[in-house]
């Protein structure tokens, strides 16, 4: 579990530090976030039915702060909310990249604490519930996000 840890501290440190000095930070990113994308196939474990103590949010730095400062750029997206049904017209959200990269942040730091504090069984277990539930979403919205950025930019 030692490289499911270090794939968490390579994406938290966005927000847990700010102005970090790296040549292509969104490049860094994007291969992070899709290596924990894909870890979410490789996982396997057997639930625990034990009570543990939750995480305090309130112990973190002001992760969005940092977020902006490590990525000035990053900004508001529009969405498809009714992709799937094609016969009425397009329903639009808009997302926001900060926030998206807040809660992936949020959500692995809270995983983390779980996997150093509680079990591992419990952290691989919170990982599995809160990516089917929340982290996926972030990820997929921030990834189209930084590659239709890419797009405009080039």
């Amino acid at each position: 579990m030692e490289g499911f840890i270090e794939l968490i501290n390579e994406i938290t440190k966005f927000g847990l530090n700010p102005n970090i000095n790296l040549s292509d930070k969104e490049r860094d990113l994007e291969r992070h976030l899709i290596k924990l994308y894909q870890f979410y196939f490789d996982i396997e474990f057997e639930q625990e039915y034990l009570d543990y103590p939750d995480f305090n949010i309130s112990t973190l730095p002001n992760i969005r702060e940092n977020i902006g400062l490590n990525f000035p750029d990053f900004g508001f997206y529009h969405s498809a909310l009714n992709m799937t049904e094609d016969d009425k017209e397009p329903e639009w959200g808009l997302g926001d990249a900060v926030d998206d990269l807040l809660d992936i942040t949020t959500d692995l730091l809270k995983i983390k604490w779980r996997i150093e504090n509680n079990s591992l069984v419990d952290g691989l277990w919170f990982f599995d519930f809160t990516f089917t539930n929340h982290l996926k979403e972030h990820i997929l919205g921030l990834l189209s996000y930084m590659k239709q950025k890419e797009l405009k930019n080039s």
